[in-house]
């Protein structure tokens, strides 16, 4: 009788083991998830190197904001886990464009891993960037910093191209945003200071990005004109700032407001940034004929970098010029690295410290998950 039972506590040992790992691994893999994304997986709708079809950059999202009930991406560090320091950065697509477009244009979450970042990019249904979208881009930074955790974000980088960067600059210095963000990039989204822009030109009777279908015009006048600004330069609250352009888009100028209020030194120029390796996207229905403001298609390149060293507070103030580049080629890796590299070195820490809260939200969900 005893030998007979053996073989039944081997096997019940068995299955503890096999429960124990089964429990480890279900743990492990739970611990690098943050609101229902897998850190560890591939990015979800990630371009391949060249021919990314328009059913993949049109995605809007794979991410629930709970009170709009409207999606957005989110990307998180491969190893992420509870209470890791991370920089938050939340990326605004362009007139005309979406969410996955912006998001594989200037491809954060190809370097998500080495500066710690946590990436919302949200889109707009009406894919024109206005002020009824601010309670739903208010609600996505509020969902995320509270499950981060306000005190583990490092820096609070809010990107965006064209009408994106325009609208970045319409809402940074609002109640909700002045006291959040720490660093702004803007990606052929307006210059703050003088700018220079070929002849012939991006700028003037150009089209939003990606598919309008609206004819071209001959206008001189500005598509999206600007209103009269009002206040010091870049506005009446404080953060870096990292303008990047192409160079037939514009030329920034020697000098900065920002630099000059921050008392930063003279601009310098740093080393060149190579990228034997394309971007992603480029707007395909631009390219019969295509211009050089506008942008055609990917290509290896250089861009210039530039710097006001030793601003004060700890402020980054920069600017990158993608060389032989327009408004829509989107960016290689390496200047994609650059730009996060110069954004992450930035002083921060305006969430971490400040008296805000985000509220208490239901959790959002992948619309994806059963």
């Amino acid at each position: 009788m005893i030998r007979n039972k053996q073989p039944a506590q081997k096997s019940h040992l068995a299955l503890a083991v096999l429960t124990m790992l089964v429990s480890t691994a279900t743990a492990a893999q739970e611990s690098h998830s943050l609101l229902g994304t897998d850190c560890a997986a591939t990015p979800l709708w990630h371009c391949p190197d060249s021919a990314c079809e328009s059913s993949v950059v049109t995605q809007p999202g794979n991410t629930v904001e709970p009170r709009t009930r409207r999606t957005f991406f989110l990307d998180c560090p491969s190893d992420y886990t509870p209470g890791a320091k991370v920089s938050i950065v939340l990326s605004l697509h362009g007139a005309g464009s979406y969410a996955n477009w912006q998001r594989n244009y200037f491809p954060v979450m190809d370097v998500k891993d080495k500066h710690k970042l946590v990436i919302i990019t949200p889109g707009s249904p009406t894919r024109f960037w206005q002020s009824e979208d601010d309670e739903y881009l208010q609600n996505t930074v509020d969902l995320v910093v509270g499950a981060v955790g306000k005190e583990n974000v490092e820096n609070f980088i809010l990107a965006g191209h064209s009408q994106g960067g325009m609208t970045s600059n319409r809402i940074i210095c609002t109640p909700y945003f002045r006291d959040k963000v720490d660093v702004r990039i803007s990606l052929s989204g307006g210059r703050i200071g003088p700018v220079t822009r070929p002849e012939g030109g991006f700028g003037f009777g150009r089209l939003p990005v990606y598919r309008t279908g609206e004819a071209a015009s001959d206008s001189p006048t500005p598509r999206f004109p600007r209103s009269a600004a009002s206040g010091p330069p870049g506005g009446d609250c404080d953060y870096s700032f990292i303008f990047a352009n192409g160079e037939y888009e514009s030329i920034p100028g020697e000098t900065s407001p920002l630099a000059e209020k921050y008392q930063c030194d003279a601009r310098v120029q740093s080393k060149d940034v190579l990228d034997p390796r394309l971007g992603y996207v480029w707007d395909s229905t631009r390219q019969d004929p295509g211009s050089d403001g506008w942008g055609r298609y990917p290509r290896s390149g250089r861009a210039e970098v530039y710097q006001y060293p030793n601003c004060r507070d700890g402020r980054v103030v920069a600017d990158v010029v993608k060389l032989m580049k327009g408004h829509t080629e989107g960016y290689e890796p390496n200047v994609t690295d650059k730009i996060m590299e110069l954004a992450t070195s930035a002083a921060g820490g305006k969430i971490a410290d400040g008296s805000w809260t985000p509220p208490k939200l239901a959790p959002a969900r992948s619309p994806f998950s059963r």
